[in-house]
C-alpha cells in the first residue's frame, strides 16, 4: 500500500476521517497477514514509510503508525503519506544467557 490519505473534508469532521484511516490500514495488515506463506517463511513482516509528503517519508516500525498518524492530526496536516509492503520475515534464535 502506498496511498496519500487526505484527512480533512470540508463535509466530514476530522476525527472520523483519521478513524477511517485508520480502519483501512489494518484492514491491509490483516489481508495481507493472511495470505499464504512461502515456503520456509515463518511470517510476514512490514516495511513501512510515513511522513507529510512521498519525498519526505521516513522508515517506522509498523508499531509507530498509530502515533504517526496521531503526531500528524496534532500537528493539523491536510494529507500525509504512508507506505506499507509486505515481505516474508524468519525468525531467528536468542543467543542463550552465559551463566
Amino acid at each position: 500500500m502506498k496511498k496519500t490519505f487526505k484527512i480533512t473534508d470540508p463535509k466530514i469532521k476530522r476525527d472520523r476521517l483519521i478513524e477511517a484511516v485508520r480502519h483501512e490500514i489494518k484492514k491491509y495488515i490483516k489481508r495481507e497477514r493472511n495470505k499464504a506463506l512461502p515456503e520456509g517463511v515463518d511470517f510476514w513482516d512490514f516495511d513501512c514509510k510515513f511522513g507529510p509528503a512521498v519525498e519526505s517519508a521516513k522508515d517506522i516500525h509498523l508499531a509507530e503508525i498509530t502515533k504517526c498518524i496521531d503526531l500528524a492530526q496534532e500537528q493539523q496536516l491536510e494529507s500525509f503519506y504512508l507506505e506499507i509492503l509486505a515481505k516474508p520475515g524468519r525468525r531467528t534464535k536468542k543467543p542463550l544467557p552465559n551463566k
